[in-house]
């Protein structure tokens, strides 16, 4: 299983007839003060696998990772692959509502998305001090 796309957003969804529809991607955040905590983000990860893998569980983790490889966010998960047909791929969408994210400090931050152990996209996030003038 391969992590196709995966990006940080205000806001996310999935329509009826399966489009993702993202609003507001960014790869920053600004603050005044610190400690800050960020009210919602969404993390949207697509997910994409071969027939071969039909049926298959698949172990998933995502971290958020500070540079000092301290991780304030973890969870897990897993995702089934559904049926595919030949000539086809298997592609899921996943997205998570991470809400009241502390950060102790500014920094480089990146969520690391795991399968089955393995890093297999990293997502950076900056987090910077805006000084008010």
């Amino acid at each position: 299983m391969n992590v196709t796309m995966a990006v940080i957003a205000d806001g996310a969804n999935v329509s009826q007839e399966g489009k993702l529809n993202l609003l507001g991607i960014f790869d920053a955040l600004y603050a005044e003060s610190f400690p800050t905590i960020h009210p919602e983000m969404k993390l949207v990860v697509q997910f994409e696998a071969g027939i071969a893998e039909v049926g298959k569980v698949h172990q998933i983790e995502i971290q958020l990772m500070d540079s000092d490889g301290r991780k304030p966010f973890v969870v897990n998960g897993q995702v089934v692959v559904g049926d595919v047909k030949p000539g086809t791929v298997f592609k899921t969408n996943s997205i998570l509502n991470i809400r009241g994210v502390t950060f102790e400090k500014p920094g480089d931050f990146v969520f690391n998305i795991l399968v089955n152990g393995e890093v297999k996209k990293q997502v950076p996030l900056k987090v910077m001090e805006v000084h008010k003038k």
